[in-house]
């Protein structure tokens, strides 16, 4: 090996990984190290961006909250791609001090460090420290970035320009164009702000996949090993997109000092590369198995044909099913398919729907104990399986054991206490604020409902129990709350073997320990089943049932059965005496598709 061997050329043979650790202690190994330690230190010139490089100013489409002046987003090239970074605190946002700012790279390799920030717009300045080192191998490039400051880390973002402009799709290939509308999406379940806030929409698995005209595809995924808030920006441009990769910082451990989850940014010829780089990520870090593979499935369960929803008691009172009315509809059901091919799944069966939660006792206006009782037993004997429902984070503040709770209530990662106030509930055009949002990653809250449902497993033997809301999932300062929905799973599974938990929506690492959903699963669905919410449309009138969203359309010609989902029977107070017809067909195209004679 020659003295005068080039940096490239001593790269070029040191690419590999590890490569370097075995080069023999001699003089030419010393001059090749020097050679890589001279390539990582090539500076990288700071490019003097801002927020408003690149993207229309004002916005032509959709739009959402941006500052309303020129925010510093100091950036460096690497690999076609160009990258800032803005981290958030509590109190306010900063940029990299340009001034404190270095990068430098190699052929495959670069590393950003910063030793200070800004901020009021690049008018001020303070303490802390960024460091972004990157990777490139092949078509892919991935980055680790570690930051320090003197207050509680709340969120990093990475701004990224250079991604081409195209179908755009969260989770999963863009079906469609946007046009010039921003878009802001969060994983999971709208990124932490549930129903309200500035998030547009949720995605179940957080990646970004935009399709260019020749087919081709970036994609944008993050490779963290735990489930917490990520969010996507993208803001148009005459050229590209500006993006935001945004990650919060676990809200219940107060860090100074946070390692952001690694990023990476992948060039595909099309969406399904991409889709399978990102799914077998996840297959490894969440030890997902496929629906046919999994040992949390019971038998009875691979086999139910046809989901049943027999509609409670609603919120104001009103009951469109009593415990003997649905009794008296699962013998007539049983007559027309095999009843041990059908789960009964029975929200609203402890009273009034969500003003009872947290109680979980039986209504005594619905039948009582008795009534209760006789509907389980005599499913059973005609070979049933029943599921009650559970609010997995929701408690009415007005109940009398609301205190031994009350330290369950969310608190973002701002602090901000998080209510169940998204619905109005009695109708006064107003949404209702008596309920809290729980987590059930705090011990008081997880014991509780987990006490109520072993309850009601133990006493009348339910084969099965649904979880509202299960994917609703907030970073909250209280505790982790995927954590805790894994563990109170867990729990009732080693009490209960056999008895499955099924759950309202999904996000991908959900689907490790739960084993089907009511809301449609996409691609997720190779892991978990799923049958219809319980607010599709009843025949006739087309009624919700329990649900807040009153009445939608029924359609008649397709019996509003979904292709992927487990065929579902929707009744309510007139369905079983006003459309038993329906209700058959609806039956029969069941057995059709579960090859039933």
């Amino acid at each position: 090996m020659s003295d005068h061997l080039s940096r490239r050329e001593a790269v070029k043979i040191l690419g590999a990984a590890g490569a370097a650790a075995a080069l023999p202690n001699t003089r030419s190994g010393s001059i090749v190290a020097g050679a890589i330690a001279a390539a990582e230190r090539a500076p990288v010139e700071i490019l003097p961006l801002s927020s408003t490089s690149e993207v229309f100013v004002p916005p032509r489409g959709r739009s959402y909250d941006t500052f309303s002046f020129d925010f510093p987003e100091p950036s460096v090239e690497f690999d076609g791609f160009r990258f800032g970074f803005i981290v958030f605190t509590d109190e306010n946002a900063y940029a990299l001090d340009p001034a404190k700012l270095m990068a430098t790279a190699g052929d495959d390799a670069m590393t950003i460090t910063a030793s200070g920030f800004t901020w009021a717009g690049g008018q001020e300045t303070t303490g802390g420290s960024l460091t972004a080192r990157f990777r490139r191998v092949g078509a892919t490039v991935e980055w680790d970035t570690t930051v320090e400051m003197t207050q509680r880390i709340k969120t990093v973002s990475t701004i990224i320009r250079g991604i081409p402009r195209g179908r755009v799709g969260f989770g999963g290939p863009g079906a469609g164009t946007t046009g010039d509308d921003e878009m802001l999406v969060g994983y999971p379940f709208s990124g932490g702000d549930l129903f309200g806030g500035n998030t547009a929409g949720g995605m179940a698995t957080p990646l970004a996949i935009v399709t260019t005209a020749d087919g081709s595809c970036v994609s944008i995924g993050t490779l963290d090993t735990m489930v917490c808030t990520k969010r996507f920006f993208f803001q148009p441009g005459d050229e590209g997109y500006r993006v935001e990769a945004i990650a919060e910082a676990p809200a219940w451990n107060q860090q100074k000092r946070w390692q952001v989850p690694r990023w990476r940014i992948m060039r595909t010829s099309g969406p399904d590369a991409a889709v399978q780089a990102h799914y077998e990520y996840l297959d490894r870090t969440y030890r997902l198995k496929q629906w046919d593979e999994r040992a949390d499935v019971p038998g009875w369960m691979r086999q139910v044909a046809l989901v049943t929803t027999l509609h409670g008691q609603h919120f104001n009172g009103f009951i469109f099913n009593d415990y003997a009315r649905q009794l008296e509809i699962l013998r007539w059901v049983a007559t027309r398919i095999p009843a041990d091919r059908v789960l009964v799944f029975l929200p609203a069966w402890d009273g009034r729907y969500y003003w009872d939660y947290p109680r979980y006792q039986v209504s005594d206006r619905m039948g009582g104990e008795a009534g209760f009782r006789r509907l389980i037993d005599e499913a059973h004997q005609l070979g049933f399986r029943m599921m009650p429902m559970f609010g997995t984070n929701s408690a009415n503040r007005r109940q009398p054991m609301f205190g031994r709770v009350a330290d369950a209530v969310v608190h973002k990662v701002d602090g901000d206490v998080v209510d169940l106030n998204w619905v109005d509930w009695d109708n006064d055009r107003h949404q209702e604020g008596w309920a809290a949002y729980m987590n059930v990653g705090v011990d008081s809250w997880r014991r509780w409902l987990g006490d109520r449902i072993d309850e009601m497993i133990t006493r009348y033997g339910v084969d099965a129990y649904f979880l509202d809301i299960v994917g609703g999932h907030v970073n909250s300062r209280n505790g982790d709350m995927h954590a805790g929905t894994r563990r109170l799973v867990m729990d009732l599974r080693s009490r209960h073997p056999g008895v499955p938990c099924v759950g309202e929506m999904a996000y991908d690492a959900l689907v490790e320990f739960i084993p089907m959903f009511q809301v449609g699963l996409g691609r997720l669905g190779q892991y978990s089943r799923h049958f219809q919410h319980l607010s599709s449309p009843a025949p006739g009138r087309g009624s919700s049932g329990v649900h807040e969203s009153g009445f939608g359309r029924f359609d008649p010609e397709t019996l509003s059965l979904s292709p992927g989902a487990i065929p579902t029977l929707q009744v309510v107070d007139d369905t079983f005496t006003a459309h038993r017809e329906v209700m058959a067909a609806i039956i029969q195209r069941a057995k059709e598709r579960a090859g039933i004679p």
